[in-house]
């Protein structure tokens, strides 16, 4: 209780450990809250929680209770998942996708996702699971991240593609990006101009963090010409 008094004067370091996959981590107590952070970004908790529930609310919390699959793609410690649970009461089902295990059993000691009974964690990449999935999901969320690194594969043509045809009609993609100079925003500008105008409708949110953009991405409901 003392360390989380403390917090609100200066964050307090209660864990840290070394992944492989997402190199430091550390789990601290800041403004009374416990969030997880890498070396140089916050992972899960802090303000991301705050940008990806900008972005849900976009899309609206009564039009996400009423989807049957959600897709998470990058869940580190799980604060996007606690807020489709705990905020927006949703009861569907969650596939969350993580490469990183050890990131993930942080999210359980610390965060007790393991205690959210419509929750499928599947440690995997996310470029591999999308490729082998069967299934098609309502809504995407994409927050991959390693720090501030975003892997190459997220912003290529032939992964939106394969997120294309996993995507239900009428579905949604929740995509959070990260922009800390000009070269990445050109890249936004590219994978945005490369999108199919007549596959998607797209927007960009405004930002609540200077360095984050968050696009959502609609697939349009292709209709079938009756024949005369």
């Amino acid at each position: 209780m003392l360390k989380r008094l403390l917090s609100y004067f200066m964050p307090i370091t209660i864990y840290s450990k070394r992944s492989k996959v997402s190199k430091n981590l550390e789990i601290s107590w800041n403004k009374g809250k416990l969030v997880l952070d890498s070396e140089n970004t916050n992972y899960s908790y802090g303000s991301l929680q705050q940008i990806l529930r900008k972005g849900l609310q976009h899309i609206g919390f009564e039009t996400i209770k009423t989807m049957d699959n959600i897709l998470i793609l990058g869940v580190a410690g799980g604060s996007v998942i606690k807020t489709l649970v705990d905020e927006i009461q949703y009861k569907g089902q969650i596939t969350g996708v993580e490469i990183d295990a050890e990131i993930i059993q942080i999210a359980k000691d610390y965060f007790r996702l393991n205690e959210i009974q419509n929750l499928e964690i599947v440690i995997e990449d996310a470029f591999t699971f999308v490729l082998k999935t069967k299934k098609q999901y309502d809504l995407i969320v994409i927050d991959i991240f390693q720090d501030t690194v975003m892997p190459n594969f997220l912003f290529e043509t032939f992964f939106m593609n394969s997120i294309e045809i996993i995507l239900k009609p009428c579905g949604a993609i929740l995509f959070n990006t990260m922009i800390l100079n000009q070269k990445q925003n050109q890249r936004n500008e590219k994978f945005l101009g490369d999108l199919d105008a007549q596959s998607f409708t797209i927007e960009k949110i405004p930002r609540i963090e200077e360095h984050n953009e968050l696009i959502v991405i609609k697939k349009i409901e292709i209709k079938k010409r009756i024949p005369n």
